[in-house]
């Protein structure tokens, strides 16, 4: 069989390609995509969590980060491939639907809405957080269910839209990280020392005693959250059905990752330890907003934390369009209610997203029974982590069949996964340690012991539709007897 035609074959056996349905508008331009892609890279795990991170790590977050970002970019390598390999993939659940099978669709298609919905759910929590340091007396929960209430009116505009909002939060979350890295090193090479008596200086970065402060536990137990920070750096993958030009903007997107790492994460934290030293961080807090506390700056200290509140809001407005997105295409693989197949005017796939709000909404109500940010951010955090890391998995999965399914296809492949199958395997190896590390904490423990409930669920309901659609089959088959 030639490639062309195993090719023509594999796009019919795709859900929901048939000619007549609604589809989603190519809006995105390869200006929107470059920054939502970098935006992806910069979220609220970063400028809320590296603060935990930091606290349990030391100066070994670097080392976490760097770890974390190696096999995290060939993950998006990985995916690049396959869903460059047909264009007709809206999400991830398609390729995991034609190249694992159906159950791994249904599976990484819910459990990737549910990791967006939480991760929206952790970021309108800190968002009211960011609030307090400006109105401490207002209730955290205000400010929250505002910008909740805001972002779910500017989503249902159109596509469009996003793709400015995203574009503006992430040229200013770029701009700030950048700034904030200058200011770092003015501060070093001129050896600032803070009111509180502290001299910046790289020294802070090498020292001994700083690096595993809590030894090899300690160290370990920063993953959890610096996972959480890397949430949302799949998200070019969620716009492929809406890209003008996927063919250059997705590498392109894709290929930048590593030095987005090198400079937002590195860079930044390097110059947060250098100038504060690790030991005074507050794990309760922002770090970027506490290192010009600390040096003495309110007013700088302001600003990050009007830029660092921009990003949950960045972060939010992703989560949004994601899990709206990822209900449409699970509608049109029947994996979801049909209805939630169903564009607006302007090709918004609006009942997804009127659900996909109404359960953030419940999830943030957490502030009622949890009003301590952190102790509510930490929880949600971890459970995100493992629905990200399972997501991952199935991605590397996919690419795995895809390579023993489809040879011609890889071999005809101008953005191949370097590495090809041996480093798939290693990823692989890694994401599953991940998911074990999480049982050495407390906090990441009580999410990995409640996260069966999950897939228990999504088990429970995958059977439901195949009893369903068994039973469709034979009334289909008993009528065209009857015919």
């Amino acid at each position: 069989m030639s490639h062309n035609k195993e090719k023509q074959l594999q796009d019919e056996d795709l859900p929901g390609n048939q000619q007549d349905e609604e589809k989603l508008q190519r809006s995105l331009t390869n200006r929107h995509i470059q920054m939502i892609a970098i935006g992806g890279a910069i979220g609220t795990g970063l400028f809320m969590g590296s603060g935990k991170t930091l606290s349990v790590s030391g100066t070994s977050i670097v080392l976490t980060y760097l770890i974390i970002g190696f096999f995290f970019f060939f993950v998006m390598r990985a995916m690049g491939e396959l869903l460059l390999a047909n264009t007709n993939f809206k999400t991830f659940a398609d390729f995991a639907t034609a190249y694992i099978g159906p159950w791994a669709g249904f599976f990484l298609g819910w459990s990737y809405w549910g990791n967006w919905i939480i991760t929206a759910i952790a970021d309108v929590i800190v968002i009211g957080g960011y609030m307090q340091f400006w109105y401490p007396d207002v209730p955290v929960w205000i400010p929250a269910f505002t910008s909740l209430a805001i972002l779910t009116i500017l989503n249902f505009v159109a596509v469009r839209m996003f793709g400015e909002l995203e574009f503006w939060f992430s040229l200013i979350k770029v701009s700030a990280i950048i700034l904030f890295i200058l200011a770092g090193i003015y501060l070093i090479s001129t050896g600032f020392t803070s009111p509180r008596g502290v001299k910046a200086s790289m020294s802070h970065v090498f020292e001994t005693e700083s690096m595993f402060p809590y030894g090899l536990t300690g160290f370990l137990a920063g993953f959890q959250i610096a996972i959480f920070a890397f949430v949302g750096i799949e998200l070019v993958g969620t716009t492929a059905a809406e890209t003008k030009d996927p063919h250059k903007s997705l590498p392109k997107a894709i290929n930048s990752i590593p030095l987005r790492i090198l400079l937002f994460y590195v860079g930044a934290l390097v110059c947060i330890i250098a100038v504060t030293s690790w030991a005074k961080i507050s794990p309760e807090k922002s770090p970027f907003v506490e290192m010009f506390s600390l040096i003495g700056l309110p007013i700088a200290a302001g600003l990050v934390n009007f830029v660092v509140a921009t990003s949950a809001l960045s972060s939010a407005n992703s989560g949004i369009f994601a899990t709206s997105r990822m209900l449409y295409g699970l509608s049109l693989d029947n994996d979801a209610p049909k209805s939630f197949s169903k564009l607006s005017k302007r090709k918004v796939p609006i009942r997804g997203l009127v659900f996909s709000m109404t359960c953030v909404t419940i999830g943030t109500s957490i502030l009622f029974i949890v009003p301590n940010v952190m102790t509510a951010f930490t929880i949600i955090s971890a459970l995100t982590s493992i629905l990200c890391v399972f997501t991952f998995i199935l991605i590397v999965l996919s690419y795995i069949c895809y390579r023993k399914k489809f040879p011609e296809l890889h071999q005809q492949s101008k953005f191949k996964m370097p590495g090809g199958l041996i480093m798939a395997w290693f990823t692989m190896s890694f994401l599953v340690f991940t998911i074990v590390i999480l049982a050495l904490d407390h906090d990441t423990l009580i999410a990995l012991a409640v996260s069966p409930i999950w897939f228990f669920g999504l088990f429970i309901a995958y059977r439901r539709k195949k009893k369903k659609m068994l039973e469709l089959d034979v009334l289909k088959a008993r009528s065209m007897d009857y015919v």
